[in-house]
């Protein structure tokens, strides 16, 4: 008799733990949370990391050999366009400069000189042709004789030959004066290239030689960036990336200054993804600059993709999907009934939906507890 009272306990105490796990466990309670969709704002945005690059770098370099005199500017300084950067010793090219200077001067006088000696020669030819004239009527009148003609006739002739001999000098002058006035800008363009200065407004962000230090052709001595066109290589999911366009606001966070914001604008979206990482790159340029700035400093950056204004909004954790769909868990007499809706924007915590109410109570799921399904029971 003992026994059986003893295993009837025992099943009695089973069924009750199966009632117990039943009414606790399997079947959901109100310790599933609800929520409602509120109206409001939403600013949709986009989250990618790059570092700070820039469109225009300049790269100053040695336009010919030589020591280099002096760097006006070092890392880190500003430069206005047209200011000196680097001289060059330029040797004897200075010498040589003042020398053809002194060899064209000497042309154009020489030239001046012999076209003043045509002008001689065409008044002494007047005066000769006017005699040679005189002297042929007279022969034809027998008044001056054969000689006296041949003389004034020979006189014309010898200013005709010496108009000509120095129209040759005049034209080799001006062919003298057009040499030694290109080698003149020959040395002044040599002597140019001994001195350096800012192509740009510009911030310097490399120095790459030193005083006294030798240098060759195209030798790389400074690195300019145009502030301008600083931006920062942001790289962004390309799942994410298709709402992004040109103009979109953003803002940026420097790594070194993580307190504060900076205003951006997205300048260009290049055309090539990674083909690794399966990210896009997106140019985002500086609304206000930061000074100073570092190239390559990693920074974070937030790209508005819309503003929505009193759209319905339900927190991310409240979006469930099926086969792909999306939707939330709702309470359908005393079921759980899944309700499909329609993702319109979403942020970091809030997803704007259409095909629910403002009044629609909403389960959240606990991933804890046993996945709701359709139909289960559930008691609010």
């Amino acid at each position: 008799m003992q026994r059986f009272v003893k295993y009837g306990l025992i099943v009695l105490a089973i069924a009750a733990g199966a009632v117990l796990f039943y009414k606790k466990v399997y079947i959901p309670k109100t310790t599933y949370e609800t929520v409602s969709p509120k109206v409001g704002d939403m600013h949709t945005e986009v989250f990618g990391v790059g570092n700070i690059g820039a469109n225009n770098i300049y790269t100053i370099t040695a336009q010919t050999g030589g020591k280099i005199l002096q760097i006006l500017t070092d890392k880190g300084h500003w430069v206005k366009k047209g200011d000196l950067l680097v001289t060059i010793d330029s040797v004897d090219v200075p010498q040589l400069l003042e020398e053809a200077k002194i060899t064209a001067k000497k042309a154009a006088s020489e030239l001046v000189a012999t076209q003043k000696e045509l002008a001689s020669l065409q008044a002494q030819k007047v005066l000769a042709k006017i005699t040679y004239i005189r002297y042929t009527r007279l022969k034809e009148q027998s008044f001056a004789s054969k000689a006296e003609y041949d003389k004034a006739k020979a006189d014309l002739g010898v200013i005709d030959a010496q108009i000509e001999a120095t129209r040759a000098h005049i034209d080799s002058a001006k062919m003298e004066v057009g040499r030694a006035q290109k080698a003149v800008e020959a040395l002044k363009e040599k002597l140019a290239r001994f001195t350096i200065y800012a192509p740009v407004d510009g911030y310097v962000i490399d120095r790459e030689a030193e005083a006294a230090q030798s240098v060759v052709p195209t030798q790389p001595i400074l690195k300019i960036v145009d502030p301008k066109s600083v931006w920062v290589k942001t790289y962004i999911d390309e799942k994410l990336s298709g709402t992004v366009k040109v103009g979109q606001e953003a803002r940026i966070t420097l790594r070194s200054q993580a307190y504060r914001n900076y205003k951006g604008v997205v300048k260009r979206i290049e055309p090539q993804s990674d083909a690794v990482t399966l990210e896009k790159v997106v140019d985002v340029g500086f609304k206000t600059l930061p000074k100073p700035f570092y190239i390559n400093e990693q920074a974070e950056v937030n790209i508005v993709t819309s503003r929505l204004k009193q759209v319905l909004k339900v927190p991310v954790n409240a979006i469930v999907y099926q086969k792909l769909t999306p939707g939330v868990w709702i309470n359908h007499d005393g079921k759980a009934h899944f309700m499909t809706v329609k993702v319109l924007a979403r942020d970091n915590k809030s997803v704007v939906v259409s095909g629910i109410d403002a009044d629609t109570v909403i389960l959240t799921p606990d991933p804890k507890k046993k996945a709701l399904k359709e139909g289960m029971s559930v008691h609010l």
